[in-house]
């Protein structure tokens, strides 16, 4: 009896402890003032309550974050349009305090395009790989083993055009993706109506052409996801709102498309667009952000062929969604409404993917990219 009774109190005890456990939340913002930069906030696991922890101001637009494998360091793209001098954006790199989660600057680089909207850690934490949006180009930064960037390894300046002018009169890269082999970059070109692909050498930092997939004239290519199986890959684009479904073939690099589902459960009416998509860590459900529409859409996914069916469109209390993170346990998804500037938290059906606000919020101004943070001992 006494060693049930021990067993029953060690059981409560870790789920107290467990509900009571906090996950470091960092928000890449555009900033209009010098104060304003990147924020960490805390999440609690038990009940989805945001509060705020720290910002780090100083640097021009950090918009889109991403955190190195190793936790120790954050990078963040600047999305601007000159930088020394240079007709190019710029990325900077910060490293993560360990107790706290307190950013300090490390370095800058340059980006090599202009307006960088999005970058990716590959599997080693070897390299920074950044989409340059104005211009449409493609780079990749060495990192170093204390988390400093050096000067790009790998530049490509991409060529052409596509249906709507003149929003697809030139390139217009928009999101880049390492592949789940970490042998190859996957690029959602916006401009063009491709998703390329490169082949990728994480010793040399190196990407190199391997071919490329349409999509239907005039779609407009925003972000990118893989399924966590590896065989499959989402593509959410932003002009016609609509998903498409692949199959990733990662022997080769080749995409091979099965399905194109719309995002919005009525007709896309004037000055809507989509920004986010992403993948539960359980591989069951698939997410996606609507602009204008203001709202997540929410997909079931087949275990099977991988194909998208309709589940629910949950509004994000704001306005503007333009990016969303899933913690990732999954119980959560975050959603950060650019033009209201606040943030709302939801719980997320193991069982059915559903999202139910929480009925917690913050504010943040201009938030663009939601990233999460477990750090030791926390």
């Amino acid at each position: 009896m006494r060693a049930i009774l021990l067993i029953f109190a060690y059981v409560i005890t870790f789920q107290l402890h467990s509900a009571s456990r906090e996950l470091l939340v960092y928000i890449g913002t555009y900033t209009r003032t010098e104060e304003q930069g990147i924020h960490w906030l805390k999440l609690d696991m038990g009940t989805g309550k945001l509060t705020a922890s720290g910002k780090l101001s100083g640097q021009k637009n950090p918009s889109f974050l991403a955190i190195h494998p190793n936790k120790k360091f954050l990078y963040a793209v600047n999305e601007i349009g000159n930088y020394k001098d240079e007709k190019a954006g710029a990325v900077s790199a910060y490293s993560i305090d360990q107790k706290t989660g307190a950013l300090t600057f490390l370095n800058q680089q340059s980006s090599k395009g202009g307006a960088p909207c999005h970058l990716v850690l590959d599997a080693t934490g070897r390299n920074v790989l950044v989409a340059n949006y104005t211009g449409g180009s493609v780079a990749s930064l060495p990192v170093s083993r204390k988390g400093r960037l050096r000067p790009a390894s790998s530049f490509i300046q991409h060529t052409g055009s596509s249906l709507l002018k003149p929003r697809q009169a030139a390139p217009h890269s928009h999101s880049i993706n390492v592949s789940p082999g970490n042998k190859f970059a996957v690029v959602a070109d916006l401009g063009l109506d491709r998703v390329l692909v490169y082949g990728f050498d994480s010793k040399g930092g190196k990407m190199t052409p391997a071919g490329f997939a349409k999509v239907t004239p005039g779609s407009g290519p925003r972000h990118f996801a893989f399924h966590p199986s590896g065989k499959f890959a989402y593509l959410i684009n932003e002009i016609t709102l609509t998903l498409n479904v692949f199959v990733w073939d990662e022997m080769r690099g080749k995409l091979n498309e099965l399905q194109t589902i719309a995002t919005l459960p009525v007709e896309r009416g004037k000055g809507m667009s989509t920004a986010e998509v992403q993948v539960h860590p359980n591989g069951r459900f698939l997410y996606g952000s609507n602009r204008g529409h203001d709202t997540i859409a929410v997909f079931r996914i087949d275990q099977k062929t991988g194909k998208l069916s309709a589940v629910q469109h949950q509004s994000t209390l704001g306005k503007t969604p333009r990016n969303f993170g899933i913690d990732p346990t999954g119980k959560y998804l975050i959603a950060a409404n650019q033009s209201s500037g606040d943030l709302f938290t939801f719980s997320i059906n193991r069982d059915s993917g559903e999202l139910k606000p929480t009925g917690y919020s913050i504010k943040v101004p201009m938030p663009v990219c939601v990233k999460f943070l477990d750090l030791p001992g926390k």
